[in-house]
């Protein structure tokens, strides 16, 4: 499938090669990144650009002294979702509590100066959270709104102690700063200004602390037609398994387990792909040259009858069982 880049792509493409510094240079990457349109055609093209980006964040690493671990954090499993929030927004205690990650946690705010990643597990997937420093950034951390613009979704924590709704709002003006919008809501900018849209969940934090239930219900009042919004108490365990439920429905991915003729199906290894992929691109996920091979295949679950002989170009369900025949 040919790309099919806009003229916009070949100016940023332009100023990347001339380009003097490294963050001049992720700049114009990030750009063509938004210009570049989302189909298969492009896919190849934007794990390049995703991977020249990484090397360049490393360098501007090394040049401002700035360590590696605070940006440049290289993706896992099926998603990375950033976690974000004000001081104190409980951002760490989060991502301490439902990964394997140590973040450092106070209760002080401010205590979060670098990237810290850490596995989620769902069900048989790992789904891959980063806590990040507090926003609004603070000086040199210049590499924070591109990990956030890389990210494939975020995690938007809100203190539901007081005043929720002015925190949700400081957030997304935070997030618009660095040109990320997350609201269905129209956001008014100059036209050659390219924004980030991105997904994301905003949890209400702390819900032990909000006794009447009012903030909550406030943020849900005004969020819930525009985003998906939740409450947890990481101090009581109130809600964290819901929560991950809603984060992977978020992500719209589906898994997919295969099976060899005559055995039983691999449950503990699925194929995560994205919602609406086919049986080809289940295929090719395996191995490149799977999709070329592929004579037919076999369904369980999405198909009439289980085990009937499925097309290439057949939609995949979530918990599919495929067995492919080359």
């Amino acid at each position: 499938m040919p790309a099919n880049l806009p003229p916009q792509y070949f100016e940023a493409e332009k100023r990347f090669r001339t380009a003097k510094s490294p963050l001049e240079k992720i700049a114009a990457l990030e750009e063509m990144m938004a210009i570049m349109p989302k189909h298969k055609g492009t896919d190849h093209l934007r794990a390049e650009l995703r991977s020249r980006m990484a090397k360049l964040t490393q360098l501007a690493a090394k040049k401002s002294g700035t360590q590696r671990a605070s940006m440049a954090i290289e993706k896992e499993g099926p998603a990375q979702i950033a976690v974000i929030g004000l001081p104190n927004s409980g951002k760490s205690q989060l991502v301490a509590t439902i990964t394997n990650a140590s973040p450092a946690i106070a209760e002080y705010p401010i205590t979060t100066h670098s990237a810290t990643p850490g596995m989620m597990e769902f069900e048989n997937i790992k789904i891959q959270l980063i806590d990040t420093p507090p926003l609004p950034p603070q000086p040199g951390q210049w590499w924070l709104p591109p990990m956030l613009r890389q990210a494939d979704a975020l995690l938007v924590m809100v203190d539901l102690s007081d005043n929720s709704l002015a925190k949700a709002e400081a957030n997304i003006v935070e997030l618009l700063k660095m040109k990320i919008v997350i609201s269905k809501a129209k956001v008014e900018v100059e036209p050659e200004v390219i924004l980030w849209p991105k997904k994301a969940l905003i949890i209400g934090s702390k819900m032990d602390l909000d006794r009447d239930n009012k903030d909550y219900q406030a943020l849900l009042s005004k969020y819930k037609r525009q985003l998906p919004v939740t409450a947890i108490s990481t101090k009581e365990g109130t809600g964290l398994e819901e929560l991950r439920l809603i984060i992977y429905r978020m992500l719209d991915i589906i898994r997919v387990y295969t099976k060899m003729p005559g055995k039983r199906a691999d449950l503990a290894d699925p194929v995560v792909l994205k919602k609406g992929s086919t049986l080809n691109d289940a295929a090719i996920s395996i191995h490149k040259d799977f999709g070329q091979k592929l004579k037919y295949a076999r369904i369980w679950g999405s198909g009439k009858h289980d085990g009937i002989m499925a097309k290439r170009d057949h939609i995949l369900q979530d918990s599919d069982v495929i067995e492919l025949h080359l």
